[in-house]
């Protein structure tokens, strides 16, 4: 039997889910299910999500189960949408997955030193904190249409954001400095990467950089990402920056607007977010205003910032792949005052490269 039916059986055999779906004005209250239509939608719904991303569960307990977080999920996007923010939810491959659930697999960063946001990136060398300069900003900057950052990736269920932040920025510089725009390998620093990182256990972005001044990087082609980690290999891959081209790096001043904008208008930027609110699992396009907090928890790209119906945002590359919010990106809210939103104005910090004739990748 497949279909409704199914579906209806699957509901019964679960402790709680039949009560999760009552009529009554007390259930719907409770798990947030006045927007819904009826269990009928519910099913066409979950049924239309196996199918788009290809679920299938090992028994009937564990897909009502699943059911059942869907449907408060859904049931939490449908309420946030109807409330008219500047930025929509939907249904997505996270959505059967619980915020503690989804936070375990997803993330990822550990920060080497949480009492000093700023200094991210180990015993590089320090080349200046990037002040602001007090010269007009431009009003928009969107490096994706510069030509400066790789496809959107996928982590998938391997806690490697930090790897992806790392080359995400490396990718950056070295397209501005060298005029070639090289996808480089994540899988080297989740296998080779080991003084603090853990692979996909967690990392930071520091220790990945440090390991790269020392070392040569590889591009993403000939060193492929598995999500899981292996055998350091980097001895037989193809280099996308020579060993000794990353010089140094540069932070941003914590809490400090113009001066990020004046540093994304530069070059891509990493920083630190917090990720682990609901709306940013669910997030699919417009700009997130919702307060997120500032316990930093995920690595990502600011590749641009702009304005769009009179809010202020940033533009950011996430490694959830793009079936994710804006094509695997996510606009965020700028100018809020302190941490700003999700803490994004916390730990923003860029490399510094130099690329010569021979050592640039055709």
């Amino acid at each position: 039997m497949s279909g409704p039916g199914l579906m209806l059986r699957v509901l019964a055999s679960a402790a709680g889910s039949v009560a999760l779906f009552s009529a009554s004005a007390a259930a719907q209250e409770t798990h947030f299910l006045m927007p819904l239509k009826g269990t009928r939608l519910l099913i066409r719904e979950f049924e239309g999500f196996l199918g788009n991303f290809r679920r299938s569960y090992t028994s009937a307990e564990e897909k009502a189960l699943r059911f059942e977080i869907f449907a408060e999920n859904f049931a939490f996007i449908e309420a946030e949408n109807a409330k008219g923010h500047s930025y929509t939810l939907a249904v997505n491959e996270f959505t059967d997955l619980t915020p503690e659930e989804f936070a375990s697999g997803h993330f990822g960063l550990k920060e080497s030193a949480p009492d000093n946001k700023t200094q991210g990136w180990g015993n590089l060398p320090h080349l200046g904190t990037d002040l602001f300069s007090g010269a007009p900003l431009a009003t928009s900057v969107d490096w994706v249409a510069k030509g400066a950052v790789t496809e959107p990736k996928n982590q998938g269920q391997c806690g490697s954001c930090w790897a992806f932040s790392t080359t995400g920025s490396l990718e950056g510089a070295w397209q501005i400095a060298s005029g070639k725009l090289v996808s480089l390998s994540e899988q080297q620093l989740v296998d080779c990467s080991k003084d603090g990182n853990m692979g996909c256990g967690g990392g930071g972005m520091d220790q990945a950089f440090e390991y790269l001044e020392k070392n040569q990087v590889c591009t993403e082609e000939s060193y492929s990402y598995k999500a899981a980690a292996g055998t350091c290999s980097q001895s037989s891959c193809i280099v996308g920056i020579p060993k000794g081209s990353v010089k140094g790096f540069k932070d941003v001043p914590v809490q400090d607007t113009k001066a990020l904008m004046e540093a994304v208008a530069q070059q891509p930027v990493s920083v630190a977010i917090e990720a682990d609110q609901l709306a940013f699992q669910m997030y699919h396009k417009g700009v997130l205003t919702q307060a997120c907090g500032s316990k930093l928890d995920h690595g990502v790209l600011i590749v641009g910032y702009g304005t769009e119906n009179g809010v202020d945002y940033w533009k950011v590359k996430n490694s959830w792949g793009a079936s994710w919010g804006e094509g695997g990106y996510i606009r965020i809210e700028r100018g809020l005052p302190k941490d700003g939103e999700c803490g994004i104005k916390d730990g923003a910090s860029y490399p510094v490269v130099a690329a010569d004739k021979e050592s640039i990748v055709v």
